[in-house]
């Protein structure tokens, strides 16, 4: 059987790992798609090293254009990442032709309606299972292991380096700032981790997510982004005091009016399976109507995990590449003519629960004041813990998890809350989630 031959663009980390563990499984692939996959060109700016991994099995070039316009190359496979030059790359090998393979989450959480229209039009897959979670299978498992279920809802851990940050406050009692940097010295944080802890990154995927679930265009610019600057270490305290433990959590919810998109620190019960995923290690749980709750765990990054999924698409689109492109599996899940309209929820008409820290004065009557005011706004106590404030302190923490409510109701409580005279700062607020 003639082989399928491959373009790389990228020959970095998640690039290197292709390139390694396609060599290195070669016959096991082969076995499974039905044909030799082949990488026969590589582009890469670092053209010695590309050079120097590639051994001279294949094409080196510095000019990617020449890979999306080489009429022998039937899949383009891009790993560089970003908006810019990578969006031009990918919708000209869309219109040369060419299957895409990407892990490019941005790109696609962005512009990804252009891009899939694009490629209906011209008959050709775009594959991007390593675009959220690394090497978990979520996608797959949303495209077509669950597509008997109508889904409820979607929550992730889906960015390893907030994950270990928050895994680092819990057990050692440090704060952000010096985790933080513990995370940069090991390499599980960027010199500039703005996209990663400002929780860019798990929007992207989330984002996806989302689109693939309920079958909705891709509206990144709609989600709602909370990251875990601003998180303190006595708040994952107090939590794990409640039984609960903080992640940032990707979140996709099915509403009668809407879908519900952010991301944002969320307690869980400590007794949740995903509540215990630690490290940078990424999760996915998914609800739905017939499976019940499911949950995929694994690496969400990486250079051989990522490459995992980037070969598992390139063996589904070597599957299916002669086959007629109306009777693949969409994109997005459902069929391009039977998309959804339902909208992306504003952030007021979200409904959670609520950890509310409030530093007050220690003296008789604020716990009522406080308590009126969640009743006006028909919100309901669910536990409360107040720290003994320490001998000659005036001030002590009040901690209140709510039932679920609106998140307009939870704010003109804080505000309210906010204006006593007992009430010291602002009220430290984050969403609470019981994934049940």
């Amino acid at each position: 059987m003639k082989p399928i031959n491959v373009g790389l663009i990228g020959i970095g980390t998640v690039g290197g790992g292709t390139w390694t563990v396609l060599k290195r499984n070669a016959e096991e692939i082969t076995r499974r798609a039905g044909r030799p996959i082949r990488i026969t060109a590589v582009a890469d700016k670092n053209v010695e090293l590309a050079k120097q991994v590639t051994g001279g099995a294949a094409r080196v070039t510095d000019d990617a254009f020449s890979l999306v316009t080489d009429p022998e190359i039937d899949i383009i496979v891009e790993l560089i990442g970003g908006y810019g030059v990578a969006k031009e790359l990918v919708m000209q090998a869309i219109a040369n032709g060419k299957h895409v393979v990407t892990a490019n989450k941005a790109l696609l959480a962005v512009h990804g309606t252009e891009i899939f229209n694009a490629a209906q039009e011209k008959g050709v897959m775009v594959a991007f299972e390593a675009a959220v979670a690394g090497g978990i299978p979520v996608i797959k498992a949303l495209r077509e292991g669950l597509s008997a279920n109508r889904i409820e809802w979607a929550a992730g851990i889906i960015n390893g380096t907030t994950n270990f940050i928050l895994s680092e406050m819990r057990d050692k009692g440090l704060s952000f700032d010096e985790v933080l940097k513990e995370a940069q010295r090991l390499g599980y944080a960027e010199a500039d981790p703005t996209f990663d802890i400002e929780g860019v990154d798990a929007a992207h995927k989330a984002t996806l997510i989302a689109s693939i679930a309920y079958g909705i265009p891709v509206q990144f610019d709609k989600a709602y982004i909370e990251g875990i600057t601003k998180l303190e270490a006595s708040d994952i305290k107090y939590a794990e005091q409640l039984g609960y433990r903080i992640k940032l959590l990707g979140i996709a919810k099915r509403r009668e009016k809407g879908i519900e998109l952010r991301v944002h620190p969320t307690l869980i019960p400590a007794k949740r399976l995903i509540a215990n995923v630690e490290g940078a290690m990424n999760a996915v749980v998914v609800k739905g109507d017939a499976v019940g709750t499911t949950l995929y765990y694994g690496k969400g990054a990486g250079a051989e995990p990522t490459a995992s999924a980037v070969i598992a698409d390139l063996v589904d689109v070597t599957r299916l590449a002669t086959a007629d492109p109306e009777h693949r599996v969409p994109h997005l899940a459902f069929q391009p003519d039977a998309m959804s309209n339902l909208p992306i929820l504003p952030m007021s008409e979200v409904e959670t629960g609520y950890y509310l820290r409030l530093r007050v004065e220690d003296k008789p009557g604020v716990l009522a004041d406080v308590t009126r005011i969640l009743a006006d706004q028909a919100i309901s106590i669910d536990a409360m813990l107040q720290r003994e404030p320490e001998e000659g302190e005036g001030e002590t923490d009040i901690i209140i998890l709510t039932h679920v409510c609106k998140e307009s109701s939870a704010d003109a409580a804080i505000v309210k809350i906010e204006g006593l005279a007992a009430q010291k700062g602002k009220v430290k607020r984050i969403r609470l989630e019981e994934l049940q």
